[in-house]
């Protein structure tokens, strides 16, 4: 997707109930008057539900409550740094597209536990992401 958006509002069903993991990739650079080596904290805003982030292919570690922040000032580099953030859901999205009309069903449970009208829960990396020096 070229923006961060929720996948629970996507127009595209597959996306709109997805369940698992999501990752996102980005190249950035180290904020202007950051020195390298000194915390450098990432704030991903809005994560449904935990989020697992890595910078230049090191794990940066993982947050799963608000505030959604971790310090990656000890990964980055000079120049050109790849983040990457992998965002596992619950199911709940899922389930209940499983109960739409005309849905071929993915998952089994022994007793339905969502109705089609349940509001979904808000899924994905939705941001916004951003810098936060010391």
């Amino acid at each position: 997707m070229p923006t961060l958006s929720p996948l629970d509002s996507n127009a595209d069903q597959g996306v709109r109930y997805f369940s698992g993991e999501a990752t996102y990739s980005s190249g950035f650079t180290v904020p202007k008057g950051v020195k390298l080596g000194a915390p450098l904290w990432i704030d991903l805003g809005k994560v449904g539900d935990v989020a697992e982030v890595r910078v230049n292919g090191q794990l940066a570690g993982t947050t799963w409550f608000a505030p959604y922040r971790i310090d990656i000032g000890k990964l980055v580099k000079a120049g050109k740094n790849m983040l990457q953030v992998k965002v596992a859901n619950l199911w709940v999205n899922r389930l209940i597209g499983d109960q739409q009309p005309g849905a071929q069903k993915i998952t089994f449970t022994a007793a339905p536990t969502y109705k089609p009208d349940a509001p979904l829960r808000p899924s994905g990396l939705i941001g916004p992401v951003e810098f936060l020096g010391e």
